[in-house]
């Protein structure tokens, strides 16, 4: 946890993993509330997890969705699915809520739909979780602390996770699929994929997508990136050199050039242009 208040400036970031019966659907809680900084935009980079944030005091304001067709909006709460572009995130000096991870594997438990539905648009958690949306977000503006608004969410999830929801459960086949990926931090191949299932490589592809929004392909380039820019965020918090051949050889990138390539595309800068930009943000600083 990370808090601070110095001259009437408030920055504080808390985080933990959820409650143990959540590990399988969730990555993490990521509490964040700033005041009296200088305004400032933050990048949502793609990421192998849908989002989904509930805000304490300000609504959140996206100026540019993943989907630029769908129009800049504010949401008091809002989820996002998976994206390969980022999603544009601006404030006016005040910003705080909690950010939780979801794996596209807990979308049908946690949020009562397939992943699919949401990839790469971004909609108010009303749409989502009805009535739930605003209960929760009452409780957590309500509760003392971070920790006390963690244990709001372990309980409400929790409580939702045992109870029957929406279609069935995603496949084991797609689940195999989705963890393989993960462990080899996106570099498993298609028909290497497709024969460990038994499954060909169209099907997989068809219904790896129809589940969470992405083709295995795409979804092993975005876990590739993920993984590169929380190499790039520790060795930044450190204080490290950031070695970026180095790097890119470790996370499966060609050469540095590849690396920053996909940096190009999927973050839309240079990886050095965003540690410049990002990291006066608390949300980029969540190594």
């Amino acid at each position: 946890m990370d808090n601070g208040c110095v001259s009437g400036i408030v920055n504080e970031q808390a985080w933990r993993a959820p409650a143990a019966g959540l590990a399988a659907f969730i990555d993490s809680y990521i509490g964040f509330r700033q005041a009296g900084v200088e305004p400032a935009r933050h990048r949502g980079l793609p990421s192998p997890f849908l989002t989904l944030i509930f805000t304490l005091d300000d609504p959140l304001v996206i100026s540019a969705h993943p989907d630029r067709v769908q129009p800049p909006g504010t949401f008091d709460s809002v989820v996002g699915g998976l994206h390969t572009v980022p999603a544009i995130i601006t404030h006016d000096g005040r910003q705080s809520g909690i950010q939780i991870g979801l794996s596209p594997l807990g979308a049908r438990i946690l949020l009562r739909m397939p992943a699919s539905e949401l990839a790469g648009i971004d909609v108010s958690g009303e749409e989502v979780l009805g009535p739930l949306a605003a209960q929760v977000q009452d409780r957590l503006r309500c509760a003392s602390g971070w920790p006390s608004r963690f244990a709001i969410l372990d309980e409400v999830l929790l409580a939702r996770a045992r109870t029957p929801g929406r279609g069935d459960c995603v496949s084991a086949e797609i689940s195999y699929t989705w963890r393989r990926l993960l462990d080899t931090g996106g570099t498993a191949a298609v028909g290497e994929l497709a024969a460990e299932t038994g499954w060909s490589g169209r099907h997989l592809r068809a219904k790896f997508r129809a589940e969470t929004g992405l083709g295995p392909k795409a979804a092993g380039r975005v876990i590739r990136f993920d993984r590169a820019k929380q190499a790039l965020q520790r060795r930044a918090c450190a204080g490290a050199e950031l070695r970026l051949a180095e790097l890119a050889a470790s996370c499966g990138y060609f050469d540095q050039a590849h690396l920053d390539r996909e940096f190009g595309l999927l973050a839309g800068c240079s990886p050095t242009s965003w540690l410049a930009e990002e990291f006066r943000n608390l949300q980029a600083r969540a190594a």
